[in-house]
């Protein structure tokens, strides 16, 4: 595989634009990489999530690892030190916030990636052999930090050549503006749409404002749930508060530790489908009750209640993280309804009473079938009731 770790000495330099664009082209590729890897994968798993054709696996990994390096040798080899570049100018440039701090160990991450990738590129292995697969398979990782964690150093880059500046405002009417949307959120008529945070921190949300059956887009700084925050602007449509307006930057995640591109191999699991087709397809009462238990089993093939249980912690983890009001009171909502454990010890109780009973379902439910048999090719096919029955039955 050869590649071009610089652009041609002759050829102009490119903005920070096209730099943060071909960033843009290689998150897109691995993106269809995933999701070809991720269909062949599921060619090598049962039903339900296990992994039954090994060496199939592994070739799909490999023809993945082989692909992504691809990618970035075409998209983001010869620019990958001048996107960081211009990242790392345009974070100098910043205002002091809570998230520079993790932007620039991202930036530092990212560049040390780079580094690994291309000692790998400067020293190919002999292609198709194992040292080539061994080589791939730990460069993995480093394209996958590029593909999760570019869009930091691309926004950066793109924040710098065409910075968003605030729509002006007086000080009047700013606060004009601010009353008019405060009395409206308080008779309800001020319609949320669309928030983002800028580079400086600050949270900034699009609404309308509804007076006299008239509206108009306005953008608020800070927490629209407590008091203190501000409208900033006010605008014909969103799409002009977009150009006037501070650019959004990429939001944050719940857990530092999670990449899209390197997902734990899913546990073993029965589908709720499955446990309600095996209790309509049972004769006994040890059949309901296997289905009920797998339903409230725990551990690393936990049950659908269980893993409803995880859902909801997870999300009530995601709503506090927001860091808004109404964040916090929909975070304490969905963990008080994470609470079902009392129902998930009721529902294990029952199954196991259940399969106690050491009963069958009586035979007087007999299956109806669900064609009726056909004639023999030589039986003369009934003959029809009476015409004097069909019109007795009209009369």
């Amino acid at each position: 595989m050869t590649h071009s770790s610089s652009p041609a000495p002759d050829s102009p330099l490119p903005t920070a634009s096209a730099l943060a664009s071909k960033a843009r082209d290689f998150r897109l590729r691995m993106a269809v990489v995933d999701c070809e890897t991720d269909a062949a994968l599921d060619m090598t798993r049962d039903r339900h999530g296990r992994t039954v054709h090994a060496d199939a696996a592994a070739a799909a990994r490999a023809h993945r690892d082989k692909a992504a390096l691809e990618a970035y040798t075409t998209h983001l080899a010869p620019h990958a030190e001048a996107l960081l570049d211009a990242a790392r100018l345009a974070l100098d440039e910043l205002p002091p916030a809570r998230h520079l701090t993790g932007w620039r160990a991202v930036l530092d991450g990212l560049a040390s990636s780079a580094a690994e990738i291309r000692r790998a590129l400067d020293r190919p292995a002999a292609p198709g052999s194992p040292a080539e697969r061994a080589q791939h398979a730990a460069l993995w990782p480093h394209l996958t930090a590029w593909a999760d964690h570019s869009p930091i150093a691309s926004n950066l880059a793109d924040q710098r050549e065409g910075q968003h500046h605030q729509a002006p405002l007086t000080d009047e009417e700013q606060q004009l503006w601010t009353d008019r949307a405060r009395a409206a959120q308080t008779r309800g008529a001020l319609e949320l749409t669309e928030s983002w945070y800028a580079a400086d921190g600050q949270p900034i949300t699009l609404a309308y404002l509804v007076e006299d059956d008239d509206s108009t887009v306005v953008a608020l700084r800070g927490d629209p749930g407590v008091p203190g925050w501000q409208v900033i602007g006010h605008f014909a449509h969103e799409y002009e508060a977009g150009k006037s307006l501070p650019a959004p930057v990429p939001p944050g995640v719940l857990r530092s530790d999670i990449s899209r591109f390197n997902r734990p191999a899913p546990a073993p699991e029965l589908s709720l489908q499955d446990l309600i087709r095996d209790v309509v397809e049972g004769h006994s009462a040890g059949d309901a009750s296997n289905a009920l238990l797998g339903a409230v089993q725990r551990g690393y093939a936990a049950g659908p209640m269980v893993r409803l249980q995880e859902l909801l912690e997870t999300s009530s983890q995601f709503a506090s993280a927001l860091e808004t009001v109404q964040g916090r009171q929909i975070a304490a909502r969905l963990s008080a309804l994470g609470q079902i454990e009392f129902l998930t010890r009721e529902v294990e109780e029952a199954a196991e009473d259940l399969g106690a009973t050491v009963a069958v379902l009586p035979p007087h439910r007999t299956p109806v079938l669900r064609t009726r048999p056909r004639p023999a090719v030589d039986t003369t096919p009934p003959a029809p009731p009476p015409r004097a029955n069909m019109t007795a039955r009209h009369r």
